[in-house]
């Protein structure tokens, strides 16, 4: 079992032959004539599966055991009690490997491995799902035979022996002495064998790059090989043997023919700077008509708050975003616009500073309350709390009358965009980051993944919300926020309100959060009033985040902080699908490029499930039929991130064929339009828009 252990997980031939070695000489400690059997665990020939490296380590094992042999005339042989001791907790750790191993496919791989599984079970459920047969005696074989053509005219099958799993948290990995770890698109071109057989596995991964499947020819088949007129791939010298890296191509999925989903291109930030003027637009032209060459249906906006209503209430400048949607139009491109409530800056992603208006950081210089606010009385300009909706508290408006005016003028101003068909889509901020929900991980209050957030619900006008609540519930003592609930980066298990059975859970938990979350749905359920009647007859959406750490434990820690009231014994996203469909409104749900996130050192101890957050929230939208639009949470440029969007976006056993109704790529950068990451983007528009492309491997 050890020895299986270590050939999985990725040893060199020299580990193996000393690992054999010393279970041989563990077996020997009650046997006699310990000279032998030692003999023979360095001599193990093509019976045992062990090639012989000749390596000077292995000379020198070879005679430090003939030291530890007994007398010349025979006899039991006696080991220390230090290399005892070694032995014992060298095969502990053997063992708590593949206990972890076993954990984790059952828990992530959905592998049906029983209670006591042991190292063969593994292998087998790999083999199997790699598309090899593996039958209850351990016979294996592939299900289709194929072979390549040898050097001397022949035809020989090369077939890999087992599976071999690669680590998912290191960029180059090396098995048994093959490298893999090729991440790019000419990496893996420079490096594919024709003809030779590879077993089926699952053509995309949770991990960025597709998981490196290698097959190792040794010897005279390398010989051979090596000047092969259909390998092109490089050969390392290990111990007098070649090992040939092969990196198999997999076939993808063909979406010729498939549903049309439009796809738009996310503008960069600083398109339009702070004095609402366009921002190189000879260079954005330029950028602008590469992404019509290859029919991308049209880009998206930001119209910062902070730049249009800068200086003084009520007075707009739109002259740099007229500018930049004429290009667009004289381009017959289309437009989705983002109507931003919130400043830019301190966030993922965020490589500009635009701030609230001046106007509106005066107010709060002598109103502070305006802002939302932690249970320490740290206030996050980030936006505007939703307590002042209904306060007339700026400038004689409330909340609900600045975003409704602002909206207004953006509706006269661009009257001709809307009439021509230009402008498809409003997107209207509600929060931070223009999501509706609250602003509970802020990192310049020391927020850091995996963090549960904070409660932001601490300025006097929410305050006074909750006291009304409580009052109109009887109980006026639940008029205050929970004081268990940890910091920013606690742990749920850390906290006396969110860990299993704690306090979220009991009255005064129950009362509080469906308070806290009614918070938040009232709030999109107002703006979304207003911009309905701003926009009539045009296309609204609404944004929600992907908060998916602590999705796995029974509270949903960092949902509740958020304002989704969505602990494991409760549906926290119906009531908000069920106020989007009241307004007619589509969701934008920031799930693309989940499959990234197992490369992060500490999500495996988030106990995050990005998957299943994705399933819940597209399912609570399609059962209130609001459409689903979806963007990419994180850039990515390679082939295996777009076949992720490509499977989410045209899910093959959805029965109802339930597509997205639009995918927005985040962003434009000089990086997406270099040549090979543009030839790659281009390929996958096409797939997008249903056409057929001729490469379907990856």
């Amino acid at each position: 079992m050890a020895t299986d252990m270590q050939k999985l997980i990725g040893t060199s031939e020299e580990d193996d032959d000393e690992d054999v070695e010393m279970d041989v000489k563990e077996e020997d400690d009650e046997e006699d004539d310990g000279e032998k059997r030692i003999r023979s665990s360095l001599m193990i020939g093509d019976d045992g599966g062990m090639v012989s490296s000749g390596s000077n380590n292995n000379r020198f094992e070879q005679h430090q055991v003939q030291e530890q042999v007994g007398t010349p005339g025979g006899g039991r042989r006696c080991r220390p009690v230090e290399e005892k001791e070694r032995t014992k907790l060298r095969e502990r750790h053997r063992r708590a490997i593949t206990a972890r191993i076993l954990a984790g496919l059952r828990r992530h791989g959905n592998y049906n491995l029983r209670v006591r599984a042991d190292i063969n079970d593994v292998i087998a459920a790999l083999a199997t799902e790699a598309g090899w047969v593996v039958l209850p005696d351990g016979t294996t074989f592939p299900s289709r035979s194929q072979g390549i053509k040898a050097a001397g005219g022949g035809s020989t099958a090369i077939t890999s022996s087992s599976s071999h799993m690669a680590s998912q948290q290191t960029p180059s990995t090396f098995i048994r002495g093959v490298r893999c770890g090729l991440r790019s698109l000419p990496e893996y071109n420079a490096c594919r064998m024709k003809g030779v057989f590879l077993p089926n596995s699952p053509t995309y991964d949770a991990s960025p790059n597709a998981r490196c499947q290698s097959s190792s020819l040794i010897g005279d088949a390398v010989e051979q090989s090596a000047g092969h007129p259909l390998i092109s791939s490089s050969v390392d010298a290990v111990d007098g043997m070649q090992i040939v890296d092969v990196t198999p191509k997999l076939p993808e999925r063909d979406f010729a023919g498939s549903t049309y989903i439009p796809v738009y291109v996310m503008l960069p930030l600083g398109v339009i700077n702070m004095k609402c003027e366009l921002v190189d637009p000879d260079g954005l032209l330029k950028q602008l008509r590469l992404l019509k060459s290859v029919n991308v249906d049209g880009v998206m906006v930001d119209c910062w708050w902070g730049i249009v209503e800068a200086h003084s209430p009520q007075e707009y400048n739109w002259n740099g975003y007229r500018g930049l949607f004429q290009m667009v139009h004289e381009l017959k491109l289309k437009l989705q616009v983002v109507l931003s409530f919130h400043e830019c800056g301190g966030n993922v992603g965020d490589d500009v500073c635009i701030p609230l208006p001046h106007w509106v950081a005066e107010i709060g210089r002598s109103n502070p309350d305006i802002f939302f606010t932690d249970r320490e009385g740290r206030r996050n300009p980030e936006c505007l709390s939703w307590g002042v909706d209904k306060e007339r508290v700026l400038r004689g408006r409330t909340g609900l009358e600045v975003y409704f005016d602002y909206m207004r003028s953006f509706r006269v101003e661009f009257n001709d965009f809307f009439e021509d068909g230009v402008i498809t889509t409003i997107e209207v901020g509600l929060g931070p980051c223009g999501e509706l929900r609250f602003p509970s991980c802020p990192v310049k209050h020391g927020w850091r993944y995996p963090g549960i957030g904070e409660f932001q619900c601490y300025d006097q006008y929410l305050l006074k919300n909750l006291r009304k609540a409580a009052e109109a519930r009887g109980h006026s003592f639940w008029a205050r926020g929970p004081d268990n609930v940890g910091s920013y980066s606690s742990r749920p298990h850390e906290t006396g309100f969110f860990c299993d059975g704690g306090d979220y859970d009991g009255y005064y938990g129950r009362f509080f959060l469906n308070w806290y979350s009614q918070v938040l749905v009232d709030h999109g359920d107002r703006v979304l009033y207003l911009a309905k009647l701003a926009f009539e007859g045009t296309r609204i959406v609404a944004k929600l985040s992907g908060i998916h750490w602590w999705y796995k434990t029974a509270s949903h820690a960092a949902e509740l902080t958020a304002g989704y009231y969505n602990p494991c014994n409760r549906d926290g996203y119906a009531a908000i699908m069920a106020m989007l469909k009241k307004h007619s409104a589509s969701l934008n749900f920031t799930s693309a490029g989940f499959h990234m996130l197992d490369q992060r050192e500490d999500f495996a101890n988030s106990l995050s499930d990005p998957e299943a957050v994705v399933w819940q929230v597209t399912n609570a939208a399609r059962d209130n039929s609001v459409e689903v639009v979806s963007e990419n949470a994180h850039p990515f440029l390679d082939r295996v991130g777009y076949n992720k969007i490509l499977d989410s976006a045209k899910p093959l056993a959805d029965p109802d064929g339930r597509y997205l109704s639009s995918f927005i790529f985040h962003r434009l950068s000089p990086l997406l339009l270099e040549r090979l990451n543009f030839m790659e983007f281009e390929r996958f528009v096409k797939r997008m828009h249903g056409e057929a492309v001729h490469d379907l491997l990856v």
